[in-house]
Formats: C-alpha cells, sequence, structure tokens
C-alpha cells in the first residue's frame, strides 16, 4: 500500500510539473512580430555581391531626411569576426556619409554585437571596446538643428571569428547553433528595436528596419539549414541584391526562384552595374513583376571610401527606398482590408454569415510547415504564429520541411506535365503513386487504384463498385430488372449513425439523417439504408469506458459499465473471444436477417473506421466493426472503408485497416494523402470488385470520371507525402518497426485532462486528441456555440481550432514533435480552467 500511495503521489507530482513547464524557445512557439514599420529582409544572389553596401545606401536615404528617423540594422549571422562586421561597416559608412552630406538633423548612431564565440572574445581588437553586454560602439553626431533627430541602431546577433561558412565556424567556435534560437533572438531585437526609445522622438518618428542574410540565399545557417529555410517561419519581405557581373544573370534568377518557390514576396532587384547590361534579360523575365534597380559600378580601389560612389548612388537609393515603402504601404492596407472584403465576396461552407463579424475573420498571411501567420489589428498591428491545430479540416501533415519539398515537386510536376488526360495513359507521378497505395494502405488485399477529386467523389465510386459487386455476386445483372410484384430492384447500404461521407447527393445518402442531410441541407434526401447504433469507446476520469446503446445492452447488464484499464485493450484481437463479441455477433446476425426480408437489398457496408470524424470525433467499439466486418463479407455485402479521415498516420498507423485487424474489399483515401497542398483522392479495391466491371461492352465499365483524374500534381504531393510519413529518416514519430506513431500525446496530460469537471469525455489516439464538453440541451450538438469562448481564449494563445459544437479537438501532424503535443494539451488544460472561471461568473451574472 506505502508503495502504491508513493507511485500515485509521483505520478500527481510530475503532471502538475508538466502543467507549469514553460514554453521552450526551442519548440514551434508562437511570435509576435510588430508591422508598425517595415522590415526587409535583405538577400544576395551570391557571396560579395554588396549587400552591405545596399543596405548602407537605404540607410542613409532614409535618415539623412529633414524628418526623424529611426534605421535598424540586423545581422543576425557573422563569421570573419572582427576583422569582417558588416554592421560596424555600416555604423562607419553612414557616420562618413552624415559628416560630409551635413543634414539638418542630429543623429545618434551605435553598435551592438550581442553573441560571440569564445575565439572572438579572446581575439584582440583594440578597435573596438569591451563592456558587460558586449562589444558597443557609439556616436553623436550634431546637425544643423539642436537636439537629436535620428537614430541609427546597428546590431550583430551572433558572431564567430573564422571566415567560412556559419554552419562551419559555428562547429568548430561554439557547436551548432538551432534555428529557433536564433528566430527567438530576432524577433526580440525586432520588437525592441523598433519601439521608441523614449528620447527627443515622437509619435511621428519614422522606422526601418533590414535584416541582412549572410552569403547567398541558399547559404547554410549555423545549424546548417539553408538561410532561405531558416527565416522562413517570418517570412519578412525580400530585398535582392543581384549580380552584375558576368554569370550574374542565371545567378540572380536562381536566387529569385528560390525565394518564391519558398512563399517570399520579393519587392525590388538591385545591383551594380558592370557594363553588361544584366537588367535587360532580368526585366525581360520578370515582367515588369518585379523593379530592377541598377547602381554605378562599385570601384574596385581598396583604398577608396566610397564617398564619391555613395553620393552618385543617391537617387538609385532614394527610388529603391520608395519601392520599399509603397510595397510596405500597400501589403498593411491589403491586409486591413482582406476581412472586409471577404465578408463582401465569399460564402464560407458550414457558416452562419449572420454570426460572423469582421473582427472575428482569421486573416491568414501564409502557413510554414503546422503554423499559420496570422495578422492581427489591435492596439497595434503585427503578425502572430498559431499552430493549426484543426490540421487544415484534417488535410495537413507537412513539416516545415516537407512544405518545401512539396512544393519543389509539385512545382516539377506543373512545368513537366501542366495537366494530361488519364484514360488508357500512363505517366510517371500517377504510376508511382498508384503503385504506393497498393504496397502501402492497400497492401495485402487491394489489386487497383481509381483516382479522383476529393474524399465525397471517392465515396460516391466505392458505392458504384460494391453495388456493381453485389449485383454480380447475388446474380441480379439488369438494374431495370423488377421483382415478382413488379418493383425495381433497389440496392441500399448499411451504415452506422452519426457517420459522415461527404457531401455529395450520392454520399449524403449513404449516411443517416443529422444536421446535414435535413430539408434545409438536402431536400433530396431519403437515406437510402439501415443504420445502427454503434457502440463507442471514450476516456472519463482516467479511464476507457464502453457505451453500449439501448439496443445492444445485454440481459446481465455487467457489460453497461464496462471500462479498459488502457487504450490497448479496447484494440486487443483477444477480445474476439470474449462474450461482448457474441452479443455484438447475435445482434448483427438479426439486424442482417431483418433487412434481408425487406423488399430492398443491402448492397454495401460503409463505415468510418474506429473514429467518427464529423459526426463529433467518437471512437466506435474496433470489436463491434471487426465483427460488423466479418458478418458482411459472409453475405457477401461488400465492405467499404471510408479511410478519407483516417487514412495515412490519422490514427497512427497507416491504414485504420492495421488497428482493426480486418480488411474491407474497398477504401475511400484523400486530404492527408497529398500532404495537404493539393486534392487528390484514391478508392482503392480487390481483384474481384475490379472483375466485376469487366465484360465485352463498354457499357460493362465503369462510367465514371474527372477531368483532373489522377492529375499529375496531386499524384506527385502523394507520392512525396507517402515515403515521406514512413521513412524515419524523414518522420521521427515512426517507431523502428515502421508500422506505428510513437505516442504523440502525454498520458498524463490526457488523464489530467480526463479529470477536469468541464470535460464529459476524451478520446487520444494518433495525431487527435478531442474532447466534448459538458453541455445540456441547447449548448450541446453540432448548433452549439458553447464552446466560442474557449476557441477565442485558444486562438490569442497560438492555438487555432475549429469547433464540432460543443466538441473540441487538436490535431497534429504525423511528424508533429510530441513536445508540441505537449505544449498544447498543456495549453489547453490552462484555458479550461479560465474558461470555467467565466462560466461562473457568467451565471452569477444571470442570477444576480
Amino acid at each position: 500500500m506505502l508503495l502504491l500511495r508513493l507511485r500515485r503521489n509521483y505520478e500527481r507530482c510530475r503532471r502538475q510539473l508538466l502543467l507549469l513547464k514553460p514554453f521552450s524557445t526551442t519548440t514551434a512557439a508562437h511570435f509576435d512580430l510588430p508591422l508598425s514599420h517595415p522590415t526587409y529582409t535583405v538577400w544576395g544572389s551570391n557571396t560579395s555581391v554588396g549587400k552591405t553596401l545596399v543596405s548602407a545606401g537605404l540607410a542613409s536615404s532614409f535618415l539623412l531626411s529633414d524628418s526623424p528617423s529611426r534605421f535598424l540594422f540586423l545581422k543576425p549571422i557573422q563569421t570573419g569576426f572582427p576583422s569582417d562586421s558588416d554592421s560596424r561597416f555600416l555604423f562607419h559608412k553612414l557616420s562618413s556619409i552624415y559628416q560630409r552630406r551635413k543634414p539638418p538633423l542630429s543623429l545618434l548612431a551605435s553598435d551592438h554585437v550581442l553573441n560571440a564565440s569564445l575565439p572572438v572574445i579572446n581575439s584582440d581588437a583594440t578597435d573596438v571596446a569591451m563592456c558587460d553586454l558586449g562589444r558597443y560602439e557609439e556616436q553623436r553626431l550634431l546637425g544643423d538643428q539642436s537636439g537629436l533627430g535620428s537614430r541609427l541602431i546597428c546590431k550583430t546577433m551572433y558572431a564567430w571569428k573564422e571566415a567560412v561558412s556559419p554552419h562551419l565556424a559555428a562547429a568548430r567556435e561554439s557547436g551548432p547553433l538551432d534555428d529557433a534560437v536564433v528566430l527567438h533572438s530576432l524577433r526580440s531585437c525586432l520588437a525592441a528595436g523598433l519601439g521608441t526609445s523614449g528620447e527627443s522622438e515622437g509619435e511621428e518618428t519614422r522606422a526601418m528596419c533590414l535584416v541582412e542574410t549572410a552569403g547567398g540565399v541558399a547559404s547554410p545557417g549555423p545549424s546548417g539549414s539553408l538561410q532561405c529555410d531558416l527565416y522562413r517561419p517570418f517570412r519578412l519581405p525580400c530585398l535582392l541584391v543581384g549580380d552584375g557581373r558576368l554569370g550574374g544573370i542565371s545567378g540572380t534568377i536562381s536566387a529569385y526562384e528560390i525565394l518564391k518557390l519558398r512563399g517570399y514576396d520579393v519587392a525590388a532587384i538591385v545591383f551594380a552595374d558592370n557594363g553588361l547590361e544584366n537588367e535587360v534579360p532580368l526585366n525581360s523575365y520578370l515582367r515588369n513583376r518585379v523593379p530592377v534597380l541598377v547602381l554605378p559600378p562599385i570601384p574596385t580601389d581598396m583604398t577608396d571610401d566610397l564617398m564619391d560612389w555613395f553620393d552618385n548612388s543617391q537617387n538609385v537609393f532614394d527610388s529603391l527606398k520608395e519601392i520599399m515603402l509603397s510595397a510596405y504601404s500597400k501589403r498593411i492596407n491589403r491586409l486591413r482590408e482582406m476581412p472586409k472584403r471577404a465578408m463582401n465576396a465569399f460564402w464560407w461552407p458550414f457558416t452562419q454569415h449572420k454570426l460572423v463579424a469582421d473582427e472575428a475573420v482569421t486573416v491568414i498571411d501564409s502557413r510554414c510547415g503546422e503554423n499559420f501567420t496570422v495578422f492581427k489589428n489591435h492596439d497595434n498591428e503585427f503578425m502572430t504564429q498559431q499552430f493549426d491545430a484543426c490540421a487544415s479540416w484534417w488535410t495537413q501533415g507537412p513539416d516545415a520541411a516537407l512544405q518545401t519539398e512539396l512544393a519543389r515537386d509539385v512545382g516539377y510536376a506543373a512545368a513537366r506535365f501542366g495537366h494530361v488526360m488519364f484514360p488508357e495513359n500512363v505517366y510517371e507521378p500517377a504510376l508511382e503513386c498508384a503503385e504506393l497505395l497498393l504496397e502501402g494502405v492497400g497492401k495485402g488485399w487491394a489489386s487497383r487504384v481509381y483516382f479522383s477529386d476529393n474524399g465525397s467523389t471517392a465515396i460516391e465510386i466505392a458505392l458504384k463498385m460494391a453495388f456493381r459487386k453485389f449485383s454480380f455476386d447475388h446474380g441480379i445483372h439488369d438494374a431495370q430488372e423488377c421483382n415478382a410484384e413488379g418493383q425495381r430492384t433497389e440496392l441500399m447500404v448499411l451504415a452506422l449513425n452519426g457517420s459522415y461521407h461527404g457531401d455529395t447527393l450520392g454520399a449524403m445518402e449513404a449516411q443517416a439523417p443529422s444536421c446535414y442531410t435535413g430539408f434545409l441541407q438536402q431536400p433530396w434526401y431519403s437515406g437510402r439504408g439501415v443504420f445502427l447504433d454503434p457502440p463507442t469507446i471514450y476516456m472519463h476520469r482516467g479511464k476507457w469506458y464502453l457505451s453500449l446503446p439501448v439496443g445492444l445492452q445485454p440481459e446481465t447488464k455487467m457489460l453497461e459499465s464496462a471500462f479498459f484499464y488502457s487504450r490497448d485493450e479496447v484494440f486487443d484481437e483477444k477480445r474476439d473471444h470474449s462474450d461482448l463479441a457474441g452479443i455484438y455477433s447475435a445482434y448483427l446476425s438479426q439486424q442482417l436477417s431483418y433487412s434481408s426480408k425487406s423488399k430492398s437489398f443491402l448492397g454495401a457496408l460503409i463505415i468510418e473506421p474506429v473514429i467518427q470524424a464529423a459526426g463529433g470525433m467518437h471512437m466506435v467499439d474496433p470489436l463491434f466493426q471487426r465483427v460488423l466486418v466479418k458478418e458482411c463479407q459472409n453475405r457477401k455485402i461488400p465492405v467499404i472503408f471510408d479511410e478519407v479521415f483516417t487514412g495515412f498516420w490519422r490514427l497512427g498507423s497507416e491504414t485504420v485497416a492495421e488497428l482493426l485487424h480486418c480488411a474491407p474489399d474497398i477504401a475511400c483515401f484523400g486530404k492527408l494523402m497529398t500532404g495537404g497542398i493539393i486534392p487528390l483522392s484514391a478508392t482503392l479495391a480487390t481483384k474481384s470488385v475490379f472483375e466485376s466491371f469487366i465484360g465485352d461492352s463498354k457499357l460493362q465499365a465503369l462510367l465514371h470520371g474527372h477531368s483532373y483524374s489522377a492529375h499529375a500534381l496531386g499524384c506527385t504531393a502523394a507520392a512525396k507525402s507517402i515515403k515521406w510519413f514512413k521513412n524515419p529518416e524523414t518522420n521521427q514519430n515512426i517507431n523502428s518497426e515502421g508500422r506505428s506513431l510513437r505516442e504523440l500525446w502525454d498520458e498524463n496530460l490526457v488523464y489530467e485532462i480526463s479529470l477536469h469537471p468541464a470535460v464529459k469525455r476524451v478520446v487520444a489516439l494518433g495525431t487527435l486528441f478531442a474532447l466534448e464538453l459538458q453541455a445540456d440541451g441547447s449548448d450541446a450538438g453540432y448548433a452549439s456555440l458553447y464552446s466560442r469562448s474557449l476557441l477565442l481564449k485558444l486562438r490569442e494563445d497560438g492555438i487555432y481550432m475549429r469547433p464540432l459544437g460543443n466538441v473540441i479537438y487538436l490535431m497534429c501532424a504525423p511528424c508533429t514533435k510530441p513536445d508540441t503535443c505537449t505544449q498544447l494539451l498543456i495549453k489547453l488544460h490552462s484555458k479550461l480552467e479560465e474558461f470555467i472561471s467565466d462560466s461562473r461568473e457568467s451565471l452569477k451574472s444571470c442570477h444576480s
């Protein structure tokens, strides 16, 4: 007893520590980036193309004016330090330019080094003073008017001594530097550097920031990641410094294409003239999409102080500054106007527009892997990150690396194929995708792949396949054949209440009556099926319970309160020999026998294996579904698995057939199949299903298809995603056997949330964590708005969620780190406490 008590106390303390654990800087924490001033990243098409000269020219154009200004120059990565320091170069050149031109306003200029390796700190840099905060240099330059009018802030964030690529310098001097740490520091510098200093700067002070990269666009950062990938989460607008030398056209176009491939916006391209007129082919290629500016030739004399060059370049830099300011202004205006424009143009799916206000519209600027970058317009405008916890309608799976790979491969497919029609043709993406499907989700049972556009159309095709197979197996050869009473033969489906199979007409007929099928939504709906109430499994107060519908409750009543100590027990095949398996079998046999006496035939079974998604994230007892499949197949009723939601690791295995330990005759896949980057679906079938369409007449073929069947872009994305998710080198969540994902949701946190008084039930499986809030009457069900305040709190905390009434869920990707899932649960638990507190206050207010 003492050991048991100690164990319980240990687990309780561990859970509390997890709930108190702060968000790590190395996780995908959300960030806030200020938009109060234009901020640009300066990229180079190669090394030594003059990025810092361009930065200095822009700084001079911006600061040497009649109005107070602030200019922040950030150099996140610097090697060859201190002999080579771009921030100090800019600091000194601006000081020289300022003294040469003598503008009216005074200037306070400073240069900081925030972090440096030991070799840098131990180096003899007598020209730079040391202080407690690092290397620092400051200069006050007086103008014609008294007081400080403008300010230049130069910062080097991370410096290494050896003049080599940052990944080599870091490895040799300080060890690899994590990308998340660099981004965290950069975000802090951006937030602090453009804030008002409290000196003479007023509200009208202009500001601009440049973040200058190291080397070329695809040069490695200190962790080894390419810098174009390192800075991608911020997606700052770009200024590309091109190359005016021989070979510079190719290098500049390549750099531009790399940036566009990753979703960056390039505001302008600028380069120094070398007498080769590189701007002519560049303008021809860009077709005026991006302004191209040409600077005077850069002096090659190392003793030249460049003052004459800066004077001769001033008009170009002034023009470049105006282009960048204009692009910034247009971007901000677009972001501000988008909610109102959307309200006037869109008819959103599954949305009651009367309940949506302009301020409730989420403006998504971009996504990077699992995160949205969202525009916020509160007291101050900023960009913030939100974890896409509904996986964008259950489609999303890529991390940032896979997103880039998919963009490249899909671009290649578009350039190689565009679109080509499919019947009686073959091309590599479609063939590779089909073979991967048959060796993956269809392994051991499927022989053919039928491509279509989306999950709903995949279901339509599956129903046609199943009905044909049933007709052949049961001697119904003519669809117009009438029985003895002169009635036409009718085929129906066997399905489960609470199911959802899509919103095309045939798919809706194959699901039970629900809010999706009522007269207001589908006046033609007749529900061509027999719909059974399924037993469900859920966690409550730390235990997994079995809930039996009324028609299934055994006489003994013992099984009404059946529970499991672990989720693994629920899927254990040993349950096949239990009393409950016999009860299920007898019940289903009775239902099927009753249905066979009617004037219609049950021509297909269609189920969502294990999880009914749109119906409320209910977990159906796997034993029930396994017995149901067996009973139908024994009667030669074709079985359809709707895996549009559940397939491709969504529930922890590549196909849920592996969890059910039984195979269908037909299965439908979509959503996560392409990594969510493009629509595509597939219906897989057995050899015998395929052969039921073989005959001498074309009229016996499956006369169904879509213009974009097996389109090359979708098949390319699917092939890449299928291989990526199941490869341990690209997906570290795959276990050693390569057959399942490791546990992503911390078991102790799941347990803790299941104890919460606001929670009615919990389901955690694979990439899905769902809970149903305790609610009564109008607060329950799909139409409920009960969870709205909780979801708004979570969005403010960096988690984007969309409810199913009073059911809310977190959904990650197959590649999501378990640490990220832990942080999501911690935030959810915290907001549940606030939600309960607010609800109590609201009740008190109503009573008073």
